[in-house]
């Protein structure tokens, strides 16, 4: 692989005015593709397999018509302080509201503000309904401006008035404010790291056009747009850092007397074969979503996944392309003064780490920079001679951040979980405060009488079972089909749609269709939104176990094909179980026990959504296998020749340790711009993620992987003959690459005495 992708590296930067021409071609052909799309469909609640769905599916089938996809609005009015919403002028400011909005040109139909069950036991707080003709994405402009000018007057005539349902559902955020301060970060560190602007620009740039191309892709595809967010998040942090690993390569090449094509093609070979295994890593990780048997969650691994492949192509074709057109720019200023071409010829000169970016500099007046040690190499040292005490104050210091992931929860939660600031959270109040808190997540029970002799006396039987079920505190009459074998039947319960008592009511009631079946023959089910958000929750939770096994037993597998090892990956994988653990400790910490939560701007606390650890076991396991790869495979090369176990470590960080650490923080500016955003779920997946590449690169790559590896030693290195022959050579690190570029052109004398002067 490494051959193939140093072949490819020099024919990007030869030819490279057609690779840009050709990026450029793609980019508009996504583009023209994406404006060209229909409009994706608004996202389906799908959860094959499930109680709820076959339910759900069951009302289509025998109400046909009856759940339309149309767009909803609950308008909920609360009166002043120690008035009743049915006092006249309210009454009369009320129905003014309703009337006004049901006039609306897309409105099918609007309930009467003051129905049965409409109207608060204590007359504070009514409620009505607005059903639309189309969905809430093909709502005009001039309804929603309509919804809400009559909103206004309702205001103004002294009642609170607010909006719930999927009307003032918004689509995901995109970005903001906190997301373009987390790319001006990443922007300094390249700076810092590299020294020279265009060094610092191509990263971005080429992350960028990526990004552009794969959201382009995801929409002409036709998936909704909800699957754009974690695509934004790990395009933008994947490119930037597949960018920094090839860009830090070639100034190290460059460092080593080859030249600017030379050392294109050796940056893509070796660095870009890295690039490759990672992303592959990250890829499988995200597809591997699907296990869940969601289809949402499917729909968002893939359309990540398929961002990172992007992302790994332009890295390996495009960036080497840019790199064609200011190949001293990407220098350093001392070294972009006194560097050559010697020959496009290649050379087998060895190059200098990433990071070491040495050469002419080398060669400075003797002094303090000359001679000083780089800081990786000096961190390094530190943990060899303690590698032990090192090793066990990490884990118990990560084992204590874990401690909170005792207590997970899990849910997906609805309107309770949008800041106060919005209007649909502050209806949800209003509603709980009238009515109740289960009235915000009433449970649909379908009874399918096919199977019954008197289908009617089987009905009342389950309203009267409903009616006696502890936890329930209203039961509506049964709704019948037109055919007479399907009731409908609404259960409110005394809870909140996400606390663990309704889960618990849930578990109950489809316990009591067991004893309906034997004793009328008639079947019930429950669905609706607070029984669906359950299911998944279930759901996904009994995925995890397979999820994480398959995704560790492939780390431990992959990292044996490049390591040649079998304690390295096994160390590797407990490493990633560490950082996961910690990184659910900090949002359980947070978004469930309430921890600093004004600090992150979080509105409710309470159980996480459900989606959240299946989503961080994936994206965790690629990133950490990028560290993994990107700072082991130094330490490898170095303990391959022939160093001391020890020494390799100390070797290995000081050529890598630099860009690594550049690379996680750039990671974790990344993440930690999208905990600025309003939607829970964004806020939850930024902080995991920026806590979790916090640890893994800080604590488990710079700190404990050396210290493990200093403490088995020779060991570390060993694998088995038979395992040996077994497993394929992948070659990652270009081993393969440099003895045939040595024997194919021997090194000539004046760049071998100019790499001594570097080593120096």
């Amino acid at each position: 692989m490494a051959s193939l992708l140093y072949r490819l590296g020099r024919m990007s930067f030869r030819q490279r005015r057609y690779f840009v021409l050709l990026w450029v071609a793609v980019l508009a052909a996504c583009s023209f593709a994406a404006l060209s799309a229909p409009t994706a469909e608004e996202d389906g609640f799908s959860i094959p397999g499930t109680e709820s769905q076959k339910a759900f599916d069951l009302l289509d089938e025998r109400f046909p018509g009856d759940n339309a996809e149309g767009a909803d609005a609950r308008i909920v009015f609360a009166a002043p302080d120690g008035q009743k919403v049915t006092a006249r002028e309210n009454r009369a400011a009320v129905e003014k509201v309703v009337d006004t909005i049901a006039r609306g040109s897309q409105v099918e139909d609007a309930s009467p503000p003051f129905a049965p069950n409409a109207v608060s036991e204590d007359a504070t707080t009514a409620f009505a309904t607005v059903t639309y003709s189309v969905s809430s994405d093909e709502l005009s402009e001039a309804t929603s401006a309509a919804l809400m000018d009559a909103v206004e007057d309702g205001r103004a005539a002294g009642l609170t008035v607010e909006v719930g349902g999927s009307v003032v559902d918004g689509g995901p955020e995109l970005g903001g404010v906190t997301e373009l301060i987390g790319i001006a970060v990443a922007a300094l560190v390249l700076f810092i790291t590299f020294r020279a602007m265009v060094a610092a620009g191509l990263p971005l740039i080429t992350a960028l056009i990526g990004l552009g191309a794969g959201v382009c892709v995801i929409v002409a595809a036709g998936m909704s747009t909800t699957t754009i967010t974690l695509a934004l998040m790990l395009g933008l942090a994947v490119g930037i850092d597949y960018a920094l690993f090839i860009v830090s390569r070639y100034r190290a090449e460059r460092a080593g007397g080859h030249a600017p094509e030379e050392a294109a093609g050796r940056a893509v070979g070796t660095a870009g074969s890295a690039v490759v295994f990672a992303g592959a890593t990250v890829v499988i990780a995200l597809a591997g979503l699907s296990v869940a048997g969601v289809p949402m969650l499917t729909d968002m691994g893939l359309a990540a996944a398929g961002t990172v492949v992007i992302a790994v192509l332009v890295a390996l074709t495009l960036l080497p392309a840019l790199v064609g057109f200011f190949p001293q720019a990407v220098l350093p200023r001392a070294q972009r003064r006194t560097a050559t071409a010697p020959s496009t010829a290649p050379s087998a000169v060895p190059a200098p780490a990433p990071g070491k970016e040495s050469g002419p500099e080398s060669r400075k007046k003797p002094g303090k920079e000359s001679g000083k040690e780089p800081a990786g190499s000096r961190w390094a040292r530190f943990v060899v001679r303690r590698p032990l005490a090192t090793l066990l104050l990490s884990v118990a210091g990560l084992g204590a951040v874990a401690v909170p992931a005792l207590d997970l929860q899990l849910t997906l939660p609805g309107d309770e979980a949008q800041p106060t600031s919005t209007t649909q959270r502050r209806a949800y109040d209003a509603l709980a405060e009238g009515f109740g808190p289960g009235f915000n997540g009433p449970l649909t029970i379908v009874v399918d009488t096919r199977g019954a002799d008197d289908a009617k006396a089987a009905v009342a039987q389950a309203r009267t079972a409903l009616t006696a079920t502890d936890g329930v505190v209203d039961v509506s009459p049964a709704t019948f089909n037109e055919a007479g074998d399907t009731a409908i039947i609404s259960a409110v319960p005394s809870t909140g749609p996400s606390a663990s008592a309704t889960k618990d009511l849930v578990r109950t009631i489809r316990s009591e269709a067991t004893d309906l079946k034997a004793t009328s023959g008639a079947s019930m089910w429950v669905t609706g939104q607070t029984a669906m958000n359950i299911d998944v929750s279930n759901k996904v939770t009994a995925a995890l176990v397979p999820y994480l096994t398959v995704v560790v037993g492939l780390a431990v597998l992959l990292l044996m094909l490049v390591f040649r090892s079998v304690l390295v990956p096994l160390k590797a994988a407990l490493g990633f179980l560490l950082s996961v653990a910690a990184a659910f400790g900090v949002i359980v910490a947070v978004f469930q026990w309430g921890w600093l939560a004004d600090l992150f701007g979080v509105a409710q606390t309470g159980p996480v959504m459900s989606m959240m650890p299946i989503f961080l076991i994936g994206v965790v396991f690629g990133l950490a296998m990028d560290y993994e790869v990107f700072l082991v495979t130094r330490i490898r090369e170095a303990h391959v020749h022939g160093e001391s176990p020890t020494q390799a470590v100390v070797t290995g960080f000081r050529h890598s340790a630099r860009v690594v650490v550049a690379a996680a923080v750039i990671m974790i500016a990344v993440f930690a711009g999208f905990i600025g955003m309003a939607d829970s779920m964004i806020k939850m997946l930024g902080l995991g993620l920026a806590a979790a590449v916090l640890f893994d690169a800080f604590v488990v790559r710079m700190t404990i992987v050396p210290a493990a590896l200093a403490l088995l030693g020779h060991a570390a290195w060993r694998l088995p003959g038979w395992l040996d022959r077994l497993l394929p050579d992948l070659d990652v690190e270009g081993e393969r690459l440099t003895r045939a570029l040595a024997t194919e052109h021997p090194a000539p004398a004046a760049a071998s005495s100019r790499e001594e002067s570097v080593n120096a």
